[in-house]
């Protein structure tokens, strides 16, 4: 396939994409469509009392009822379908038993129902010492004035207000707290909404317009009706109860905590997070044995590098996280993505209304992480602003155990410092735009610009020293999007991603250096690594586009399609190049296409007891290089790739606690450019690579036993079975890798997690275990003779564990809660090569791992801010460990954080 005809299919699509968009129609708010039975109508409601405990750690939530309404609206029974755990479902409940509606009615004869209701707790602001003001109006139809009908008033902090029109049509509210306020009514048609202002110590008027309810058939006297009711919904609990295999990973704790973001994604059950050294080294993120780009990396949907984050997942500031979202083997049709293994979504901190944070970071071996964000946001109109920047800066200057030779060139061991592994990063990021506008549910512009440098201090098995060599990266780019309904049925989300990369690696030194950071040699050649000098640079341009469009259709169904073309292009300089007359080999062009499409198909039945997600995906792969032969002679090549996928994921709810899972998927992952190209670095090229192909399968049961006797219980188990062919595995020497095909592979296992809190959240335990078995499975080729081997450098049995305390109220004046917390993990030794190679005491083995971390976090309310300090040792037993084999982590660390969030 030509590339420009791909691109020009792209480009057409999301034309065609914009061109389809219209203005959303009124939503109707509280209506249902059900054989033309009109639904209940609230016309009394009770307000919860706001849990005390929820209320000092700043937490909200949402509960999903479902209520039993009787022939005279009172409500018989209420069960809770969706917790939100805090204190927050007994509440809930209980108030919702004190409701009163207009019973539901088929044509004029009332019915029993029943009805799913979110009961949404919200910390609003407090009540304002101003005067209170009042709004009044009359509802219409037809320019006559109706009596009786239900008037729904909703304020901007969540607060109701319901009452009922007189003889005149009028209705009036009073005291009422100045703010903005949504208004709407249903009369049995379609709901009319509209929104007022309401000043301190004036008076406010409104017109709103009934609609005739539409003739009904004579119908059954008994009917189930679903109401749908405006409300925040808990997205977290959302995915954690929806058909899809994902691990949802609350970072609002870690947030106030040391631990980086790798750490954290540490703890979840089947996730391996490696590292070479410490801050910013060489990460490598494992997800049930399948490893690096296997697995896509997102933030908020925008593939983590063209998002402005170059140094991976396990680098990104967990203060700008607030939730993360890990799909295990079957990928969600919304994302685009062709990955293998699964998909990281990175959720950021951004929320409604104007508000502010920073954080402070300090600790051992010269470590400094600072983030600030804040945004700004106009109710009236829609606009808002928002800035996030953050700045790491560490020396990584910890102990490290070597052999040092003595003057006679004998070996022998050592304790000396890193000397040369520092690293910075940094970025800015700014977005403005606009939300809940008739044409616009959200517009909005993202800029970015980000980098690093990193010094590199050995070699992968930590037995050379480097005193000089350096690499990094740049970027700057943009994101736009645009949400909106195109009516009451369809919604159409578009982005558009664009990033310009630079990336350096400088290796050119004069010096051969000893693990004392001294000179002890100078080179003939310059270069400590391959004995020649490198000074290179990297341009890459990465363009990422996604439409999806949502068709939600009659009983529960709902269609999706998305399509997502990717487009990059890599040229490079060597700076050591001098010749005049022939061409740099590193200006090499190298460009890569892929578009990603899926069609989605969502059935819920038996009262969303039953959902499941069948899916269809393209993938269309085209890549165009020049390949630099002997002799500097470039030879123009290309290759092209159509394949198709799908899968299928089921969630059966057996009881309010017990969810049932099983998904499964064939899957394409495309080689990347980094895969395909070389990363720049310590990555060499490898044209030849062939697409992975994959057989995914989950299966397993989520428990969920709230607000018990004995506390609150989750436990969330996992079967997996991956069978890959083509994998796509980096292996290499001492000095650099290359990305290769295994052939086949053959990953089975299980994870699982658990945790308990007791009544009132004072403690809290959680655990997470995983095994996997991956082996190779190809019985022919380069790695046949490795049949049956696992494959090598990759843990196989790793957990974590944690326990929490909490004792609040310290002092009661200002809501302080302290919360001592320690965290443990273990990972079972493994071969850093095949098994069955050389004899099994002289194999290359990564040891047995544990660490413990403890530390204490005191938090408090300062209005108008919410404080939090935190003390955290890492380490504590100052225990040697290696992610791989020969690279030494940190010891014993100690590290302070201050946070503050207006």
């Amino acid at each position: 396939m030509k590339l420009s005809r791909v691109r020009w299919l792209v480009v057409a699509s999301l034309l065609c994409a914009f061109t389809t968009a219209k203005p959303a129609e009124a939503q109707e708010a509280g209506s249902a469509e059900h054989s033309g039975v009109a639904p209940p109508e609230l016309v009394e409601s009770a307000e919860a009392a706001y849990p005390e405990a929820a209320r000092a750690a700043h937490v909200e939530g949402t509960v999903l009822l479902e209520l039993y309404i009787d022939v005279e609206g009172r409500v018989t029974g209420a069960s809770v379908i969706e917790p939100a755990g805090n204190g927050f479902d007994e509440a809930a409940r209980d108030a919702a038993l004190r409701f009163k509606f207009k019973p539901a009615r088929r044509g004029d004869q009332p019915i029993a129902a029943r009805i799913r209701y979110p009961y949404s707790f919200k910390l609003g602001p407090e009540l304002p010492a101003e005067p209170a003001g009042s709004l009044s109006g009359r509802v219409l139809r037809g320019g006559v004035p109706v009596a009786g009908v239900s008037v729904n008033l909703v304020g901007a902090d969540g607060r109701a207000v319901r009452l009922d029109t007189d003889d005149a049509g009028r209705f009036t509210a009073k005291p009422l707290s100045p703010g903005r306020y949504t208004i709407w009514i249903a009369d049995g048609g379609r709901a009319t909404s509209t929104t007022a202002d309401v000043s301190a110590g004036g008076e406010t008027s409104v017109e709103l317009a009934a609609t005739p309810a539409p003739s009904s058939p004579p119908q059954p006297p008994l009917a189930t009706v679903d109401v749908k009711v405006r409300g925040t919904q808990n997205e977290a609990d959302r995915l954690r109860h929806s058909a899809e295999a994902v691990t949802v990973v609350d970072a609002q704790k870690a947030r106030g905590e040391t631990a980086d973001l790798g750490e954290v994604l540490a703890r979840t059950q089947g996730v391996a997070v490696r590292r070479d050294a410490g801050l910013g080294s060489n990460t490598r993120f494992s997800l049930d044995g399948l490893y690096d780009d296997q697995i896509r990396f997102f933030f908020d949907g925008v593939p983590l590098a063209v998002a402005g984050f170059p140094f991976g997942v396990a680098d990104v500031p967990v203060n700008l996280v607030d939730r993360v979202e890990i799909y295990r083997g079957v990928v969600p049709v919304r994302f685009g993505a062709d990955a293998l293994g699964g998909a990281v979504n990175l959720v950021s901190t951004d929320r409604r209304g104007s508000h502010a944070d920073v954080s402070y970071q300090i600790g051992s071996f010269g470590t400094h992480r600072i983030t600030a964000g804040g945004k700004y946001e106009d109710e009236k109109t829609g606009l808002f602003a928002r800035a996030d920047t953050f700045f790491d800066y560490t020396k990584n200057d910890y102990d490290v155990n070597v052999q040092v030779p003595d003057a006679q060139g004998r070996l022998h061991d050592a304790t000396v410092p890193r000397f040369h592994d520092g690293y910075r990063a940094f970025g800015v990021a700014a977005e403005a735009g606009v939300v809940d506008r008739p044409w616009a549910e959200r517009l909005s512009l993202r800029g970015f610009y980000t980098g690093y440098d990193k010094d590199l201090q050995t070699n992968a098995v930590m037995t050379v020293p480097y005193g000089e060599v350096t690499y990094g990266e740049r970027v700057f780019g943009f994101t736009a999007r645009y949400d909106q309904p195109l009516s009451t049925k369809l919604r159409l989300e578009v982005l558009s991603s664009y990033s310009r990369r630079e990336i350096t690696f400088v290796d050119k030194s004069d010096w051969v250096y000893n693990w004392y950071g001294e000179r002890i040699l100078k080179r003939k050649i310059p270069g400590e690594i391959a004995g020649q000098p490198y000074d290179d640079v990297y341009w890459q341009n990465d363009f990422y586009d996604r439409a999806l469009l949502s068709w939600s259709l009659p009983r529960d169904n709902t269609l999706r399609f998305s399509v997502s073309p990717s487009y990059s292009d890599r040229t490079g300089e060597d700076r050591t190049f001098t010749s005049s007359t022939e061409r740099d080999p590193l200006s090499a062009k190298k460009e890569r296409l892929s578009v990603v499409s899926g069609l989605e198909w969502q059935l819920d039945l038996l009262e969303q007891r039953v959902e499941n997600v069948a899916f269809a995906k393209s993938y269309v792969f085209h890549a165009a290089y020049e390949d630099v032969l002997p002799g500097n002679i470039f030879r123009p090549l290309s290759r092209d790739k159509d394949t198709f996928g799908g899968g299928d994921a089921l969630r059966f709810r057996a009881t309010p606690w017990l969810y049932l899972k099983a998904s499964y998927e064939y899957a394409t992952r495309l080689p990347n450019t980094d895969e395909l190209f070389g990363n720049g670095v310590l990555v060499s090229p490898n044209l030849s690579l062939e697409p992975e192909v994959s057989h995914n399968v989950n299966v397993g049961p989520r428990l969920e036993l709230r607000r018990g006797r004995f506390g609150d219980v989750t436990v969330d188990i996992n079967g997996f079975w991956r069978e890959s062919q083509n994998l796509i595995v980096l292996l290499g020497s001492a000095q650099f890798m290359t990305y290769q095909n295994v052939y086949t592979a053959r990953s089975r296992g299980v994870e699982s997690a658990a945790a308990w809190s007791s009544p009132g959240r004072w403690i809290t335990l959680d655990g997470s275990l995983t095994y996997l078995d991956l082996r190779n499975a190809s019985s022919s080729g380069t790695f046949g003779k490795f049949d049956g081997d696992r494959v090598p450098n990759r843990p196989w049995l790793f957990a974590s564990f944690g326990l929490r305390g909490r004792v609040a109220r310290l002092p009661a004046r200002i809501s302080g809660a302290l919360e001592p917390f320690y965290a443990g993990r273990y990972v079972h030794s493994f071969l850093r090569g095949w098994e069955s190679i050389g004899l099994a005491d002289y194999q290359q083995k990564v040891p047995a791992q544990l660490s413990h971390d403890v530390g204490v976090t005191y938090g408090f309310t300062l209005e108008p801010a919410r404080i939090g300090t935190t003390f955290e040792i890492d380490n504590v037993t100052n225990a040697l460990l290696f992610d791989s084999y020969g690279a030494q982590r940190p010891g014993r660390a100690y590290y302070f954080k201050l946070t503050a969030d207006i």
